[in-house]
């Protein structure tokens, strides 16, 4: 396995230093800014009405340094009214002002305080709701999907579980880039920053409960430590892993990793099968396109099906999972389907199209 010099090393120390978060998914709010300066502009058209209200009947309130009312004066009174503060140096007289003041500023002045007090408020509670909203998130997440990586094969492993139906709630990504998270929450998946090689970033996603672990980092050493501390934490998982070079596959399997996929060799073979036969690359592509066209899943064999031979299925069998070993359809070993066989079968991809979860672990080598 090629490993990285001490340069590599000494980056991932200063890595270790980078604070990690959990970020959930939130719904398209306004920015803060615009908010505050919604209820900022709110507030003054408030304070316009109260002063254009008080000036239009100014005969009826007296100042106590002049006598008279004028518009800078009906401004300064709608500030101090507003704001609660109430120097009482201008005050209404008449009846029409007093009323004024008790069925118009009055409701005024408790919308301008709500406007002031409601931002306020939910600057500082902000925090708090985000906490609650973690709290019950940990608590609610049960037997999920741990993603580590949200590059290109990340991202396409997580558009084919969920193409089979898993909810986006039920995925978790890591990964130590805070724009990828930020693009994981806006696709309305949960968040996790920070180095997966670490147990506590891997335990802040809350991967002692996931039910299946995806690890598509970019670098195969980096593979390698995750999947480690991912079975370290996690012995019931099932752990599948992507690496570039075919020869760290061994060793992804030896740390705990129940598929390893080699992707420079996946991508390789079906160039050279395009170039081989156009027609049998697009069916190929089509069949690891989850949720259109053809789709290779995994399905139980059913009451009905026990005993017949895979040739004589409605469905096109591909192989046959007896215990621990994949039977090819044509294995004279397989005989009559047995009721705790499972089919790979090919299908055409409908809506009502989803795999069957296996909780068993894959075999392992």
């Amino acid at each position: 396995m090629k490993l990285p010099g001490q340069d590599a090393i000494a980056r991932q120390a200063d890595e270790h230093l980078v604070t990690h978060k959990v970020k959930l998914p939130r719904k398209l709010v306004e920015h803060p800014f615009r908010q505050v300066a919604k209820r900022l502009s709110i507030a003054l058209v408030v304070l316009v009405v109260t002063a254009v209200i008080v000036y239009a009947d100014h005969d009826g309130y007296t100042d106590n340094s002049d006598g008279s009312v004028d518009l800078l004066d009906s401004f300064y009174y709608a500030t101090v009214t507003l704001s609660t503060t109430g120097y009482g140096d201008i005050t209404p007289v008449s009846d029409a002002a007093r009323l004024t003041n008790i069925f118009v500023i009055t409701p005024l002045r408790v919308l301008f305080l709500i406007i002031l007090v409601g931002t306020t408020l939910e600057a500082l509670t902000e925090r708090t709701r985000e906490e609650w909203r973690l709290n019950r998130w940990r608590s609610a997440l049960r037997d999920h999907t741990v993603v580590v990586g949200f590059g290109t094969k990340g991202r396409s492993a997580i558009q084919t579980v969920c193409a089979t139906g898993l909810r986006k709630d039920q995925v978790v990504v890591v990964d130590p880039s805070g724009k990828a998270i930020e693009a994981a929450t806006a696709h309305g998946y949960a968040g996790v920053i920070g180095d997966a090689t670490r147990s506590d970033v891997l335990n802040r996603a809350e991967v002692f409960r996931a039910k299946q672990i995806i690890i598509a980092t970019q670098r195969d050493d980096t593979a390698v430590l995750v999947t480690l501390t991912a079975r370290q934490l996690n012995r019931g998982a099932k752990i599948v892993v992507a690496v570039r070079e075919e020869e760290n596959a061994p060793l992804l399997k030896q740390s705990g990793a129940d598929a390893v996929i080699t992707s420079a060799s996946a991508a390789g073979q079906l160039l050279g099968l395009s170039v081989l036969s156009p027609a049998a690359g697009m069916v190929m592509e089509d069949l690891i396109s989850q949720g259109s066209g053809l789709d290779l899943i995994e399905r139980p064999v059913i009451k009905a099906e026990v005993g017949k031979n895979p040739r004589e299925m409605d469905d096109l069998v591909v192989s046959v999972l007896r215990g621990h070993r994949v039977l090819g359809y044509d294995d004279p070993a397989v005989g009559g389907l047995e009721l705790t066989d499972r089919l790979i079968t090919i299908v055409r991809a409908t809506p009502a199209t989803h795999v069957t979860p296996d909780a068993r672990p894959l075999p392992r080598d």
